[in-house]
């Protein structure tokens, strides 16, 4: 949809060229249902209250996992049609893009202070090719295990307790024997699968760990070690985990026919939605994934910089504008992420959020999300994903899926 009238901007944009296509400042971005599309419409509306006089154009492309929004800005860039940003993940994923991306470094980090207010680790992660190609949103933290409060208190279950594999999976045999309700809901999706293998590397082995195998000095017994946990896990899961995704499990347990689900905090996001029911506490709760307590397991979105750019002004007061508290806020507090800027105010933010936002201010470390395009780049992430399907997805063969990622990282 085009809103705003005119044109205007930042003058000078030097160092990147420009498209010469159209005047108008187009967004494409993949939030086009439930918290994501709320998160976006206060997020652009927030941008038409501070820069009425720029025209552009919103263009949200669905698709499960941003695979549609992915393989159109692929082709566009391919095609020497980009748009002027795109939404998506900085980290490893910019390694893809290669001189498709362009150099931002003067013109919105240097111009609007951005170093001086984000946390080092969404700087880092936005770098690329000597430079700064794409501008952090906001942050999701990989390492939450909700739970239906109903359900584990009639299983007898205290989620305090649970610090370890093993307690979760003495947790996970309690609600069994004690309930009706699934123990562990969840989707055999490889993504899925790659990030729980993930946090049970991070939770059993520790930081260190984590660290060595992304780096590819990965110790095989720990590799094998998290598979054979995560085996015991799954056997705990719902019967149609190989059919659903991760909304239909998330709905399972907020109507209480789940006990636990394993996700980023975009699943807080449907419960915290305005048509839901639910209290934080009460209905649904968190607690850190099991021996990561004292971790953040960092996962962003941001913006990022076509290099042949068809408006580098207008497309640099966006990307501005998307670093900003203004924009931070407006967007995360519906998104069920929180902001990058490690003091941006909280009043806006529910309980949950709070708390996160609390967390991702005094954890020890925040490792990057292996499933999601920020530790490595797409290519490894790609065959590590393969390996499951091949090798993790039920049955389960824990040899075979060992030596693969010891292989392919």
């Amino acid at each position: 949809m085009l809103k705003g009238a005119g044109a205007a901007g930042l003058a000078g944009l030097a160092g990147c060229t420009g498209g010469g296509g159209s005047d108008t400042l187009e967004l494409l971005h993949g939030w086009t249902s439930g918290d994501g599309a709320e998160a976006a419409d206060a997020l652009f509306s927030a941008f038409e209250d501070e820069h009425s006089d720029i025209d552009y154009n919103e263009n949200p492309i669905g698709g499960g996992g941003n695979t549609t929004l992915d393989q159109t800005v692929s082709n566009r860039l391919q095609g020497g049609d980009p748009p002027s940003s795109f939404a998506g993940w900085p980290g490893a994923n910019l390694e893809q893009y290669g001189d498709a991306v362009g150099d931002i470094e003067s013109e919105v980090w240097d111009e609007a202070g951005l170093k001086d207010t984000h946390v080092e680790e969404a700087i880092e992660l936005c770098r690329h090719n000597d430079g700064f190609s794409a501008v952090p949103l906001g942050s999701h933290r990989l390492n939450d295990l909700f739970y239906n409060v109903e359900v584990l208190e009639s299983a007898g279950v205290d989620p305090e307790s649970i610090d370890s594999a093993d307690a979760f999976i003495d947790a996970l045999d309690a609600v069994e024997s004690e309930t009706d309700a699934t123990p562990f809901g969840f989707s055999l999706a490889t993504w899925c699968i790659l990030q729980t293998w993930a946090q049970t590397m991070l939770g059993e082995h520790g930081y260190e760990a984590y660290m060595n195998f992304i780096e590819g000095n990965g110790d095989e017994s720990a590799v094998r070690d998290t598979f054979e946990k995560l085996e015991q896990l799954l056997g705990y899961i719902n019967n149609d985990a190989a059919s659903v995704d991760f909304t239909e499990v998330n709905q399972d347990l907020m109507g209480g026919n789940v006990a636990f689900v394993h996700q980023g905090n975009w699943a807080a996001g449907a419960y915290i939605a305005d048509d839901r029911d639910l209290t934080y506490g009460e209905d649904w709760d968190a607690i850190r994934y099991p021996g990561t307590e004292d971790y953040y397991t960092l996962h962003i979105d941001s913006f990022i910089y076509p290099s042949d750019n068809p408006t580098p002004d207008d497309t640099a007061t966006w990307l501005q504008f998307v670093g900003s508290e203004t924009a931070q806020v407006a967007y995360n507090q519906y998104k069920g992420s929180i902001p990058t800027i490690p003091d941006a105010a909280t009043d806006e933010f529910n309980p949950y959020l709070t708390e996160t936002i609390e967390d991702f201010n005094n954890v020890s470390e925040k490792p990057p999300t292996l499933a999601h395009g920020l530790a490595v780049d797409t290519n490894t992430q790609a065959d590590l994903e393969e390996v499951l399907n091949n090798n993790f997805a039920d049955p389960y063969d824990v040899d075979g899926a060992t030596s693969g990622f010891m292989d392919d990282i």
